[in-house]
């Protein structure tokens, strides 16, 4: 049975992908009435990043050589990008499938926020969140953690498979974005999952030590962390090249546009994956002498 394409009713797209009032300051308001526990939890992580901020400059503390709120800023600015992303791209999907979409905007909005409770909780402790299994409390936390990022996951697979069941709105290009950016967001959590297999993200020598400044990838050794966040943030790079190609050759046959973009996740999952190969042979994505 043909799916009927009709916009999703908080959301009306331009031709070409991009929701036709998104450059205005209303979009926030549009975003928060198609998924509102989504978009709450968006505005919890900025007032974690805001609160990191803060708290980073009056504690001093450190874990693994880096400021102990220095996790709870990376983890909430990415949370809030992946969060506001992912409605951006839901809304896209059609009326027929809304209160699925919705769904799985619930499951990632309670699953990043119970992830970024912990991540705080842990760094007011003074303690990893990660790999931390020294007591039973910080074993029941990560445990957690993994628990979330699991059913987090499963809403994602679920996404992807609604994209090829129910085509979103918008370009050859811009559809194509959309599933490749979610597909390779899995292989991203994948690596983290065998980081977690590892109890570690370093490799070739303990977590810690010199690392980039912010990010804290190890200038020492291999650090898995490099693929897994270039893996995750497929979920914009990818609807975004979409999004760019349609705009920058909207004449562009159907199979042309389906071509250059399956060139582009190519591109993508390689430097993924020579990121992985390169961090698993020990070597510092850049070294420091």
């Amino acid at each position: 049975m043909k799916t009927t394409l009709v916009p999703a009713p908080a959301f009306r797209l331009s031709a070409r992908g991009l929701p036709a009032r998104w450059h205005r300051p209303a979009w926030l308001r549009l975003l928060h009435d198609s998924y509102p526990l989504l978009t709450w939890v968006g505005w919890l992580h900025v007032a974690v990043v805001v609160g990191a901020v803060a708290l980073g400059s009056l504690d001093h503390r450190t874990v693994t050589g880096l400021n102990v709120w220095i996790k709870p800023l990376k983890f909430g600015a990415s949370g809030v990008l992946y969060l506001w992303t992912l409605g951006w791209l839901l809304a896209d999907f059609p009326t027929a499938v809304q209160s699925k979409a919705r769904r799985i905007s619930r499951l990632a909005g309670i699953t990043m926020a119970g992830e970024i409770v912990l991540v705080c909780l842990q760094a007011a402790r003074g303690t990893t969140s990660h790999f931390n299994v020294s007591s039973a409390f910080n074993g029941a936390v990560f445990g957690t953690m993994g628990v979330l990022i699991m059913v987090n996951t499963a809403a994602i697979v679920w996404a992807l498979w609604l994209t090829f069941q129910h085509r979103p709105i918008g370009s050859v290009a811009w559809v194509w974005g959309i599933r490749l950016g979610l597909g390779l967001f899995l292989i991203g959590s994948m690596i983290g999952g065998a980081m977690s297999g590892r109890m570690a993200h370093t490799v070739g020598a303990a977590d810690g030590g010199a690392g980039l400044p912010l990010l804290g990838w190890s200038t020492r050794a291999g650090d898995l962390r490099a693929a897994h966040f270039l893996g995750l943030h497929a979920l914009q790079a990818l609807p975004f090249a979409g999004w760019l190609l349609a705009r920058m050759a909207p004449r562009l046959r159907a199979g042309v546009q389906t071509g250059a973009m399956a060139l582009v996740a190519l591109g993508y999952a390689g430097a993924v994956g020579w990121l992985y190969w390169h961090a698993l042979s020990g070597l510092p994505l850049l070294a420091r002498p």
